[in-house]
């Protein structure tokens, strides 16, 4: 299902967390990690604090707050990423990623990040992994102001990107933002089943589904 024609491809546009790097530093900040910070410091038991949690989590899910840091910090009255710097040997590529970004290069597609991490995160990631100097640019949503959920995001992306749609691949983990990004008119995407390598395969109906980028590298 994830067959790409990499003959109608001039534009690569990649999601960060969940397709080229391991959605399992991300799952495991928000499931375990700040949990157990905000139980220790509002003097709560665990299961107190995500039951406090949880409900903010819902209500923020898939908009610009929830990407966002600084909401965060203020939310929780925590140092959003210091708390991140504390698991940051967790943040790696997903396997197949650097094949996959050496490939796209080798063929003479520039390939972007595009993601709804806010800024202060990538700058962190990029530094851990050294990606940045492979990619053509990085644009994330707080630049836009709309979540990759949103159909304003795609089209402040054309404004900041010189790319067609119908020529462009785009490939993310989020069934949402596929759809988003689908209903937009890119000519190509394609969905993560695997994005945390310790975590479940995620469910994607109705789009190209592959377990890696590394299924879809070019020849």
């Amino acid at each position: 299902m994830g067959n790409v024609d990499w003959s109608q491809v001039d534009t690569v546009l990649l999601d960060m967390d969940g397709t080229l790097l391991d959605l399992h530093f991300d799952n495991r900040f928000w499931n375990e990690h700040l949990p157990r910070c905000y139980a220790q410091a509002r003097g709560l038991d665990e299961a107190a604090a995500r039951a406090e949690l949880m409900p903010v989590f819902a209500q923020h899910a898939g908009q610009l707050n929830w990407y966002c840091t600084d909401f965060w910090s203020r939310t929780t009255a925590l140092d959003i990423m210091a708390l991140k710097q504390d698991l940051r040997d967790l943040i790696q590529p997903l396997p197949g990623t650097l094949a996959f970004l050496d490939a796209v290069a080798a063929a003479g597609r520039p390939a972007w990040i595009v993601t709804n991490a806010h800024p202060d995160v990538v700058t962190m990631k990029m530094a851990c992994t050294g990606l940045a100097p492979r990619f053509a640019g990085i644009v994330t949503s707080h630049d836009i102001g709309y979540a990759k959920e949103h159909p304003d995001f795609w089209t402040g992306l054309a404004e900041r990107i010189d790319f067609q749609p119908e020529r462009a691949l785009f490939v993310d983990d989020s069934p949402a933002v596929v759809a988003a990004a689908q209903a937009y008119g890119i000519g190509q995407v394609v969905a993560i089943a695997r994005p945390d390598t310790r975590g479940a395969v995620r469910e994607h109906a109705h789009h190209r589904v592959v377990d890696s980028v590394a299924d879809i590298r070019p020849d």
